[in-house]
């Protein structure tokens, strides 16, 4: 099926900036998920950047987590920086925290500093546990930093294994998400959990206590918030803990039958199908409501084509979204990213639409103008680098959802469920208006 479509494989660089950062910061993203944490990133000052950019992806708290730097010059990229690293760890002791994470970046790997006898020879010298990842920008992107650092706090922070605590379950992956506010999504997901009688035992991670991970083998189940990383840790926490993974298979919950899909099965796990139900029925009734009462213009949208440039977390729901909601065509589906079986559940997902756009994986950004200005759709679904990426091509609409946008949101949005469709809704509605506006000023201001 994929040949018919002729679905291009990139073989260019693992990481594609500026759509994707480096392993280092898809780690830097899991550590400072932890609350109350120390990183420190043993790297050149320019690579600690990413980990400033990480701070604020995982919205954390300047005023409870901090960060440090080796800040690695010449003479130790040239001849080791193993006798910086161990002094930053020593006079980290005075920043009295509860754990330090030491990420790497690639300059202190390849000269070969060995970084976790570094972090073993210290640590009886401190009184804070210490947690080395070896995550070099060329292990991979940031969702492959993301898969390696939470493989690295679960073979080091997770306990044995206990007795399980009914209905309860781990969140994975949340911020591997594309939505610049997921925490809106993340937010939603807690809501209907505890609507259905279940305990979130852990999120591996935002805003995690240290403490919680004392809970993840007791947890019944896991459920992986992300297409793009988690993937490998849920998998591991089955092998080591039988932890099974809920809604496997499925696409996150954007539009009304994804949605719908999504809150049945965990109302089966959780033996609350009538909870399940209700928040199904109450869901779709507010929507089709709103959408009624505010005079949504989805007759422009009517058999329109479409482009979807995302991640996969964001990219494989839309596809369903905007095919049977917004009564859209997609002609053109380019991946920036994806775990293992997201090709997959995307293969599915057009065999049940009985859709056959032109299909890219682990797009770049020249595949993707390439590719649009072959289709010439006549929306967009992206980012602000497609808005700009268009200019040329005569494509009208561009409807910017997923990171990066050029909005400042204060508020966190979810994109899951049916408060997300409204959200949806209402970002693709106001830059379908902006088009419209004047881009000159037609009068003198008075003062």
């Amino acid at each position: 099926m994929a040949e018919s479509r002729q679905a291009l494989q990139t073989t260019g660089e693992k990481c594609h900036d500026p759509y994707l950062r480096c392993a280092l910061y898809g780690a830097a993203q899991v550590a400072l998920g932890v609350r109350g944490c120390c990183v420190l990133s043993h790297s050149p000052q320019g690579c600690y950047q990413l980990v400033g950019a990480a701070f604020g992806w995982q919205d954390a708290d300047y005023t409870e987590t901090l960060t440090l730097c080796t800040k690695l010059c010449e003479d130790e990229i040239v001849h080791g920086g193993e006798d910086v690293l161990a002094r930053t760890i020593l006079e980290a002791q005075e920043l009295n925290v509860p754990i330090l994470f030491v990420l790497t970046a690639c300059g202190p790997e390849i000269v070969g500093d060995d970084v976790v006898a570094v972090c073993q020879d210290t640590s009886s010298r401190v009184n804070f546990r210490i947690v080395p990842i070896l995550c070099a920008g060329f292990r991979g992107d940031q969702n492959q930093g993301t898969d390696i650092a939470l493989e690295a706090i679960l073979r080091q922070l997770v306990p044995e294994d206990g007795k399980k605590i009914p209905r309860s379950v781990l969140l994975i992956a949340p911020h591997a998400n594309a939505n610049p506010t997921w925490m809106g999504d993340l937010a939603w997901v807690k809501r209907v959990l505890a609507e259905m009688g279940c305990t979130v035992a852990a999120t591996l991670t935002h805003d995690t206590a240290l403490s919680d991970f004392q809970q993840v083998p007791l947890a019944e189940g896991c459920l992986v918030l992300s297409h793009d990383a988690g993937q490998k840790a849920a998998d591991y926490l089955l092998q080591r803990y039988g932890i099974e993974q809920w809604c496997q298979g499925l696409p996150l919950p954007v539009g009304f039958t994804n949605t719908r899909r999504w809150l049945t099965e965990l109302g089966q796990r959780l033996g609350a199908e009538t909870v399940a139900e209700r928040l199904i029925s109450e869901g779709e009734k507010r929507v089709v409501e709103v959408c009624r009462r505010k005079g949504l213009e989805i007759s422009a949208m009517h058999r329109t084509s479409a482009a979807i440039v995302a991640d996969a977390t964001v990219g494989i729901p839309l596809v369903r979204f905007i095919t049977e909601d917004l009564e859209m065509i997609p002609r053109l589906i380019c991946l920036r990213s994806g775990q293992a079986g997201a090709t997959e559940l995307l293969e599915h997902e057009l065999v049940d639409l009985a859709l056959n756009p032109k299909l890219i994986y682990n797009t770049d950004v020249y595949q993707s103008k390439t590719a649009l200005a072959e289709v010439k759709p006549e929306m967009v679904l992206g980012s602000n680098i497609e808005r700009h990426a268009v200019e040329d091509l005569g494509i009208p609409f561009v409807f910017r959802l997923v990171n990066p946008i050029s909005r400042f949101r204060l508020v966190d949005r979810a994109y899951w469920g049916y408060e997300g469709m409204l959200n949806l809704i209402e970002s693709i509605q106001n830059d379908w208006l902006d088009r419209y506006r004047s881009k000159e000023r037609r009068y003198k201001a008075r003062w």
